[in-house]
């Protein structure tokens, strides 16, 4: 008969397999979040220095062995965005390599060590950047010049046809974009209090701040202004902040979205916007754009404003798993799928 193992050996011993058990766990894990987080395209830092602006960026190429390709230039929305959005752009700059595509994108001003100061830009200075952005790239021998287009979200909706009056485009994808200022503004306040349930007179009171501070920045009223007629509190707005709303708070795209007539265009639309009025840009893209070229909607009712599905993005837990471990399954079904194939329609 075998002697009996000692509790403090058996001890040892469960602890060891323990450890080589979560090791090997730990390993296994980081092995599919580093599976899933490799995008097949090639990607490269690079530096545009043309008509007089200097960018950080990232492009990447398709691995298909080919020596030139179309090109998609992609046009932030607001905030502090850095060249991939997180990482968040990849998957699609993936997409766009699959049907054959390049993809350019740049730190904002001031974020990531990149020059300058985003909140000092207006929509037109935006629109600068990336028409020398777009120069730039045409005169790489890698790139195709003749299938250049844009891909912009939410306030770049001010951005991408102010970009197609200044140099020509081949196409345009606009994801959630926004057409007015102030009615994007009003509706967004709105739909968050009604998600978040407010009472009547909460609505109210945030209604009357809202219209209170239109009018502050129609006479053109300074930061300290601002601050003095809250009594003294900024809310939270910073001085760079008030700055860039008074620039660019007069944003309208109705007349420029004229530059995107004969312009393939895919009008990209979430089912759950709290931010951009859809209803109100599927009506303005169908006025101005309907029997002037190839406009083309796509609607996605289980996206939010970002097209991330509106299941992972209401979880801070879920959004970040679904991010180290299944990238691509962040994005509503069919978006990723829909962008390929328009960039594969042919003559593009």
């Amino acid at each position: 008969m075998r002697p009996s193992i000692k509790p403090h050996r058996r001890r040892l011993r469960i602890a060891l397999w323990s450890l080589v058990t979560v090791l090997a766990l730990t390993a296994g894990l980081g092995g599919v979040v580093v599976w899933q987080n490799s995008y097949a395209m090639d990607e490269r830092r690079v530096t545009i220095r043309q008509g007089g602006h200097t960018l950080h960026g990232v492009l990447t190429t398709p691995r298909d062995g080919r020596a030139r390709h179309g090109l998609v230039v992609y046009i932030h929305g607001d905030g502090p965005v850095d060249a991939t959005h997180e990482d968040g752009y990849k998957p699609m700059w993936e997409a766009n390599a699959r049907a054959g595509y390049a993809s350019l994108s740049w730190h904002k001003p001031g974020v990531a060590g990149a020059p300058g100061d985003w909140l000092g830009q207006s929509m037109a200075d935006r629109a600068d950047e990336a028409a020398a952005a777009i120069a730039w790239a045409r005169a790489r021998p890698d790139i195709d010049g003749r299938r250049i287009g844009l891909w912009g979200a939410s306030q770049a909706g001010w951005v991408l046809p102010k970009v197609a009056a200044k140099t020509p485009v081949s196409f345009v994808v606009a994801v959630s974009p926004a057409v007015n200022w102030l009615r994007q503004g009003r509706y967004h306040l709105l739909a968050q209090l009604r998600a978040d349930g407010a009472s009547r007179s909460r609505v109210d009171a945030e209604v009357a701040e809202s219209d209170a501070t239109r009018r502050l920045l129609r006479r053109r009223a300074t930061f300290q202004e601002y601050v003095r007629a809250r009594g003294g509190d900024a809310g939270g707005m910073t001085a760079a902040r008030w700055g860039f709303i008074s620039r660019n708070y007069r944003a309208d795209a109705t007349e420029d979205l004229r530059a995107l007539r004969g312009i393939p265009v895919l009008l990209v639309l979430a089912g759950h916007d709290l931010n951009v009025d859809t209803a109100d840009t599927e009506r303005v893209y169908r006025k101005v754009l309907a029997g002037h070229g190839s406009l083309t909607v796509e609607h996605y009712p289980d996206a939010a404003h970002s097209l991330v599905k509106r299941s992972v993005e209401r979880s801070g837990t879920r959004t970040t798993l679904t991010a180290l471990f299944a990238p691509r399954a962040l994005f509503a079904d069919g978006f990723l799928d829909g962008q390929r194939r328009f960039l594969r329609w042919p003559g593009r």
